[in-house]
């Protein structure tokens, strides 16, 4: 389970004072907690279960792209190169990313099995992506692919 692997990790990065590793694996454990916190309800006090923890860290990953974008742009490659280095000890945590040709492929087989034929069907379409591929595929990506195809 994911959860127990942060928290070793987080040791490890500890003992070997790795502080990029320590900080960002505080990070993820930190969003994770808010994410527990949420979910819970009267009922249930479990917290998120792995596959919302992938599509946290998928969304951890591109919030720090975006950032290095804006980095860039302000003439700082030091902010830029910390969330690189970010990005580099999340994707660890992370299935491997499908290229372009599988996710193209996910996709054709996606709509086949929601019978989809116009974009009103587009949600029926990334709902499936999503519970099949979650944590390997960048789903900004799939949804261009998704739109032009149930388009065209």
């Amino acid at each position: 389970m994911l959860r127990e692997k942060f928290t070793a990790d987080l040791k490890a990065a500890m003992v070997a004072k790795d502080e990029a590793a320590v900080g960002t694996i505080r990070l993820i454990i930190a969003a994770m907690k808010d994410k527990d916190i949420a979910a819970r309800t009267a009922e249930s006090r479990e917290g998120i279960g792995d596959e919302q923890i992938l599509s946290l860290l998928q969304s951890m990953v591109k919030q720090r792209n975006e950032s290095i974008e804006m980095y860039k742009k302000g003439n700082r490659q030091d902010l830029a190169d910390k969330e690189a280095a970010e990005i580099k000890i999340i994707e660890n945590y992370l299935p491997k990313q499908m290229s372009e040709d599988e996710i193209k492929a996910a996709v054709d087989a996606a709509i086949a099995a929601a019978g989809a034929s116009s974009i009103k069907d587009m949600g029926k379409v990334m709902g499936t992506l999503k519970s099949r591929y979650t944590g390997q595929m960048d789903f900004s990506k799939a949804g261009g692919i998704v739109k032009e195809k149930l388009a065209g």
